[in-house]
């Protein structure tokens, strides 16, 4: 008896103090990032995956087999979330010929509880995305944006939302590049602004409505969604997207651990997570929240996608039948290559690689006999890797999937040097627009200030290289993506004359360079961009 009135008497200090302690509460998050329309499995080369690969068992991710990984893992888990960090888009012949359709019917069917828009959601405009938001049946986040003026979203886009897991509410915020005006096609009606400050009021507004437990889902990059956590107070944990990192605690090739722990301005831990790109990974996340609503733990791992786990049987079907259109495209071969072209970013957003100088020669071959001097094209804009062997359209599809057409301008020698500048002012981050060049030689210096990295640049003549001229007028061959400033180039844009814009597609050029010859094509590299000593 005494024994019981001493812990009633205790519960009761407890109550009065504010109240009995409740326990810990867990939260598994799941998630994707930069699917980029691989609804199919991928290669080690992140490309469709062949029957012979298949065969072998050579297959990464799909969205069959994700459905049944995410199925187990939500069996398992306690209070499971599925989000995305953005760019479902973009990638494949699924989207080309279906758009935004094919990814929405793939993500009901795995079931996701919430996704943020990354750039490429933007690529076919506004009204492309609404038809997307429409057809899911999860919200899509996006708060560092005003739409108020674009009607396609300004009904429809929401800055956050909340959901329920366990009896506990869940705050979700999306937030995407602020220069997402520069990398897609949002149209003139929609402003970005930097995420600091969009994360901050959402924080604010959700944490007025009493939601104590606050998930950022960023298509912002590894590097800047550090920064994000270090600034905004209130961040429980950032899911993240747009720089295809992948974190994790027993891969060499890994850019940092899986969490990347943060401090935030109010003192805590702000866990960071992503999961490479195109399906090759699952994420997993176990958050310990104490009653606060503070994370007192957080552990995981990128799970990959490989052979050891089956493909669901009724949504293969079902991506057969979607897939059944594009087979005649695809399948068609159009060359050989002697070697695997390198097509990967983080080889390709930072220096010379193979893909980078066979799509940058195709271009300047294709207009040469109309005076160009050089091409000059973004790394971003090359979105996978080709093996070596038959080369099928499908597969140069999936490396240029953009359908940009080729443009032509005349710039001074001074205008590309400020170009280049541009190229290579985001390496840190793994931006997009770093430069891959022909009918050029350049050297640049990373421990620079961007603005400042490029050292010398030379031009081929007829007698060789020569230094670029400052004041002499050179006709440039690049995408009309860049061309219309896209990716930071804002020189193109503003000082390009005589520009022609509507070339054929990249895709064809490439795909016309490759077959011109009855050999296999030999990948090279030849040195035309070096680090400065």
């Amino acid at each position: 008896m005494r024994l019981l009135l001493s812990t009633a008497a205790a519960l009761a200090i407890v109550a009065a103090a504010g109240g009995i302690a409740q326990a810990e509460y867990r939260l598994t998050i799941l998630h994707t990032n930069d699917f980029h329309s691989r609804i199919e499995p991928i290669n080690k080369y992140d490309s469709t995956c062949s029957a012979e690969e298949a065969t072998a068992d050579a297959c990464f991710g799909g969205s069959a087999r994700l459905f049944t990984a995410i199925r187990a893992a939500r069996e398992s888990a306690t209070n499971p979330i599925l989000v995305d960090g953005g760019d479902q888009f973009q990638g494949s012949l699924f989207y080309n010929h279906y758009k935004g359709k094919a990814a929405a019917e793939m993500m009901n069917a795995i079931g996701y509880d919430a996704m943020t828009v990354g750039n490429h959601e933007f690529d076919d405009g506004p009204e492309v995305l609404r038809a997307f938001i429409e057809a899911v049946d999860f919200p899509i986040l996006l708060a560092n944006a005003d739409v108020s003026k674009e009607p396609e979203l300004a009904e429809t886009l929401k800055p956050w939302a909340v959901i329920e897991r366990g009896g506990e509410k869940i705050g979700l915020v999306g937030v995407t590049p602020v220069n997402t005006a520069e990398l897609s096609s949002p149209g003139p009606r929609i402003t970005f602004q930097e995420p600091v400050a969009a994360l901050t009021e959402a924080v604010e507004a959700l944490t007025d409505q009493g939601v104590d437990k606050i998930v950022v889902l960023s298509h912002s990059g590894y590097e800047a969604d550090k920064r994000i956590a270090a600034a905004v107070p209130g961040i429980d944990v950032i899911v993240g997207g747009h720089s295809h990192t992948l974190l994790a605690n027993n891969d060499d090739k890994a850019s940092g651990p899986y969490p990347t722990m943060v401090k935030g301005p109010d003192g805590h831990d702000v866990p960071i997570v992503q999961a490479y790109a195109y399906g090759k990974y699952l994420g997993e996340l176990v958050v310990t929240f104490d009653d606060a609503g503070v994370v007192t733990e957080a552990s995981g791992t990128p799970l990959i996608m490989n052979g050891t786990i089956p493909q669901d049987s009724t949504l293969v079907a079902r991506i057969d039948e979607l897939a059944k259109p594009l087979e005649a495209i695809r399948t068609k071969v159009v060359a050989r290559t002697a070697a695997p072209l390198d097509g990967a970013p983080q080889v390709c957003r930072i220096g010379e690689c193979s893909m980078g100088n066979l799509v940058a020669d195709a271009m300047l071959d294709r207009v040469r006999d109309q005076g160009a001097s050089l091409a000059i094209t973004n790394g971003g804009g090359l979105r996978a890797s080709i093996d070596e062997g038959e080369v099928t359209m499908g597969e140069v599809l999936m490396v240029l999937p953009f359908q940009n057409t080729l443009s032509t301008f005349k710039l001074t020698g001074a205008d590309i040097r400020a170009a280049l500048e541009n190229g290579v002012s985001q390496v840190e981050e793994g931006g997009g627009r770093f430069p891959q060049v022909s009918g050029l030689k350049f050297t640049w210096s990373m421990d620079a200030a961007p603005g400042s990295r490029i050292g010398t640049v030379e031009v081929m003549e007829e007698d060789g290289f020569v230094p670029l001229d400052p004041a002499k007028t050179y006709l440039v061959v690049s995408n009309n993506f860049l061309r219309g400033g896209g990716d930071g180039y804002s020189v193109f844009a503003e000082k390009g004359i005589e520009a022609y814009d509507y070339g054929p597609t990249l895709d064809d050029v490439v795909a016309a360079y490759l077959s011109r010859d009855s050999a296999p094509y030999e990948p090279y590299t030849d040195g035309r961009i070096t680090l400065a000593e």
